[in-house]
């Protein structure tokens, strides 16, 4: 039981980190807090859906065309709201308003267009060849969802630190005013950080389905509730810190699920604030202050 329960708490760990990854890269590197995360994730996850159901196109194949079109998304949210944004004089405060707003239109086409019944989509979407660890078995969709989380997070990880475009990110994550001064253009970074963000959400929410259940439109909220607890965890605006997040956040929610159900809700969050009042950083706060 307990190996179980470990091994799963892990893998669900790594799919939480690219879930709160993207929140975690605009944060870092603008300072805005995307009310508006879940929202896309859950957009994400009626596309899976759309495009298995009608048309039997794996969800594979629409992690990458939705990767491509949240980029976009990312460039035209970008340029039509943060350059504004970022002059005013509170930017993180009015960013919350913006994109309270934005996740409220959001949903409410949800609604409209798909109803408020929830929709599944068959485990089977990935095959069927589980994955035998240690006399215990789990599902394809898993160790599937793993695998594409684990690729994108080392990914980042590559570009973060081994590209000068992510030299340029680390350097506006550290002092914006500073990374200017230095001949960075803010702007082009800030858009393609944004970009990317979007990007991860957009395959994390095509592997939602199978790791948290149903789709409706009401989801953004829970999603960005737990994206934003994973990376206050580990680390807020250190998207590297959000692998730790997701991890610890994994773990505690299917101990509880396995040995307190009755508590499984509320223990991921209590443990959130017992590491704000230990670690108000986040566990990774230090490396927050370098990157």
């Amino acid at each position: 039981m307990i190996t179980y329960t470990l091994i799963t708490g892990i893998l669900f760990g790594l799919f939480y980190a690219l879930m709160g990854l993207g929140l975690n890269l605009i944060f870092g590197v603008m300072k805005i807090v995307n009310l508006a995360h879940g929202d896309f994730l859950m957009l994400a996850a009626y596309a899976a859906y759309i495009a298995y159901t009608y048309a039997g196109i794996s969800p594979l194949i629409t992690m990458a065309l939705l990767m491509a079109i949240f980029l976009v998304v990312g460039f035209l949210l970008y340029y039509g709201l943060v350059p504004r944004l970022l002059r005013s004089e509170d930017p993180e405060v009015l960013s919350l308003l913006l994109f309270f707003g934005v996740s409220q239109v959001i949903e409410a086409l949800a609604v409209l267009i798909f109803g408020v019944n929830p929709r599944t989509i068959n485990l089977g979407a990935f095959g069927n060849a589980p994955l035998h660890l240690f006399g215990q078995v789990f599902l394809t969709a898993w160790w599937v969802g793993v695998l594409v989380s684990v690729v994108i997070l080392v990914a980042v990880y590559l570009v973060l630190y081994k590209t000068r475009l992510g030299s340029a990110v680390r350097a506006l994550m550290g002092n914006r005013d500073e990374a200017a001064a230095s001949g960075v253009n803010i702007h082009r970074v800030s858009a393609l950080a944004f970009g990317g963000g979007l990007a991860t959400a957009g395959v994390a929410g095509a592997l939602t389905p199978f790791f948290l259940g149903g789709i409706y439109p009401t989801l953004g909220v829970n999603l960005t509730m737990t994206s934003f607890a994973i990376i206050v965890i580990g680390s807020l605006g250190n998207p590297l810190g959000t692998v730790v997040g997701g991890l610890v956040y994994g773990l505690s929610d299917m101990l509880m699920q396995s040995y307190l159900p009755s508590w499984a809700n509320l223990a991921p969050f209590a443990l959130l604030l017992i590491i704000l009042l230990l670690r108000p950083n986040g566990l990774l706060g230090k490396g927050a202050r370098h990157a």
